[in-house]
């Protein structure tokens, strides 16, 4: 096992974590961007949008949890590279594909890559750094992640407008390359062959229970919440996902391991960087439209003007070990929710006419809250876990991340889409041209555009500031009690323990025994 008191290269074996997380990272925005682009080439709806962002979102988070685990059993070196090839693969597809079906089976296959390397790429953190350097390092990885948003933006637009849209997914092969290089040279091994195997039952029931509620959800908008198929696909996730519970209690060395859940460090610090991470996708879903369609700006423009919110993040991950030295980490993330909350409450007030100036103000604020808040909930749910349980751990914390950011895509799109059509105004349209315009305000525009109807491109404008506020209000709404939850349940230190807490290490003396 690589530890921190004798592997000298820790710091380069960093570096190739980061090249791994600047990938993923820099595809994270890169098809926010494109999704206006795409669904006005592939004439997506606003639903087949969230399923082209959520296809990679639901499979990340479905296959995290094994990937920590195959990573601990057969080597996390082996399986991050392993992930990098996959997610190479899966961008080769998407470039090429010439519809929205094989978009998001590209996603699907991208996801796969995607959840062998996150969660290996934070598992590593403990085994090569000791509690003085972790948090760190924790700030660095997030940096690298950082990075790669506002990267994605800007080289993803200036792509789209000189190159077709595929070429998002193509720019990935080169950086994947560049992951799987840094992670053959720079990263030793490291292995738990002790940990459990894969439960095949237990991965079947997290895909096929999160996959049910994310397409009830997508879906509820345009059938209807009563809806029998989407009433059908909410009842199946939940006795699919209360399933996946009680097999995980039962069964001797679970996947899922509940017991990490009964650590209130752990516990707490997972519940805000989960919430965290359903406020940021579902924004970063409903912002590039209002940019592109509404603002006029294009994909370039879209990109760049992004950068607020990612400079905001990139002064946050400089700023949030500073904060959690002198205040603690439990006052940290209180006060990056409450900032986020403001951010969020800030631009719910947004309107047609309110200009660019308004929405770099609450973008900047936003990203920071972000910052402070993520990072030490993140290495605080880090830190409460045992070494030997590094994989499923922080497998466990990342999958409840993505379930969040999924949610955050297909709730807060969906709300948006709903309240978009029932603000806009299609009086005069024939019906198939209101059902068209309907779908989102990439289509109404082209509508508008068809009908040389400067009203209609006006109440879709307006009706898409009016949804977008909804969905900012929302967010700020459950920043705020993400907020007061963390002020009243993290503990004050990331190795403070509430009575009656399970002691970890003395759970691993018995395993052991």
């Amino acid at each position: 096992m690589v530890t921190a008191t004798t592997d000298s290269r820790r710091w380069w074996a960093l570096g190739a974590l980061v090249a791994s997380m600047l990938t993923l990272g820099f595809d994270m925005t890169i098809l926010n961007v494109a999704l206006p682009t795409m669904a006005a080439d592939l004439g997506a709806t606003t639903g087949q949008q969230q399923w082209m962002a959520d296809a990679y979102v639901v499979v990340f988070a479905a296959l995290m949890l094994p990937a920590g685990l195959l990573g601990d059993r057969f080597g996390r070196r082996r399986m991050l590279i392993t992930g990098l090839g996959i997610f190479l693969a899966g961008s080769l597809v998407g470039a090429l594909a010439g519809d929205v079906n094989a978009v998001v089976a590209a996603r699907a296959v991208m996801g796969v890559g995607a959840a062998l390397v996150t969660p290996l790429s934070l598992s590593v953190l403990p085994t090569l750094f000791g509690p003085e350097e972790r948090t760190k390092a924790v700030g660095i990885a997030s940096a690298a992640s950082a990075l790669g948003l506002p990267l994605g933006p800007i080289i993803g637009g200036w792509l789209l407008n000189h190159f077709w849209w595929g070429s998002v997914f193509l720019i990935n092969v080169p950086m994947a390359a560049i992951g799987i290089a840094a992670c053959l040279f720079l990263l030793p091994e490291t292995k738990d062959p002790a940990s459990p195997k894969v439960d095949t039952v237990s991965t079947a029931l997290a895909a096929t229970g999160l996959g049910a509620l994310v397409y009830g959800i997508i879906e509820a908008p345009a059938r209807g919440w009563g809806d029998p198929l989407v009433l059908g696909m909410l009842g199946a996730a939940v006795l699919l996902i209360a399933a996946l519970v009680v097999r995980e209690r039962r069964v001797e060395r679970p996947m899922l391991d509940m017991t990490l859940l009964a650590h209130r460090g752990f516990l707490f610090n997972t519940v805000a960087a989960t919430l965290v991470t359903f406020i940021l996708t579902g924004l970063l879903f409903v912002l590039p439209p209002y940019l592109q369609a509404v603002l006029g700006h294009d994909a370039l423009g879209t990109g760049v003007r992004l950068l607020p919110m990612m400079g905001g993040l990139l002064v946050a991950s400089r700023l949030a070990p500073q904060v959690v030295a002198r205040f603690g980490a439990r006052a940290a993330v209180s006060a990056g929710l409450v900032v986020l909350a403001f951010a969020g409450f800030l631009g719910s007030r947004t309107t047609v006419h309110s200009g660019y100036g308004f929405v770099a103000l609450w973008l900047t604020i936003t990203g920071l809250g972000f910052g402070l808040s993520l990072i030490p909930a993140m290495n605080g749910g880090l830190s409460a876990l045992p070494r030997d349980r590094a994989g499923s751990g922080s497998g466990l914390l990342m999958t409840l991340r993505q379930v969040g950011g999924a949610i955050g895509i297909a709730l807060l799109g969906s709300l948006l889409a709903g309240a978009f059509r029932d603000r806009l105004d299609v009086t005069g349209l024939p019906a198939g041209a209101a059902d068209t315009a309907g779908e989102s305000v990439v289509a109404a525009h082209l509508v508008a555009e068809r009908a040389g109807s400067a009203e209609l491109a006006a109440s879709a404008n307006s009706a898409y500031v009016h949804g977008m506020g909804i969905v900012l209000l929302v967010c700020g709404i459950a920043a705020l009690v993400s907020a007061l939850l963390a002020a009243a349940f993290l503990p004050g230190t990331p190795d403070a323990e509430e009575p009656g807490a399970p002691d970890m290490a003395a759970e691993r003396a018995d395993a052991r025994q």
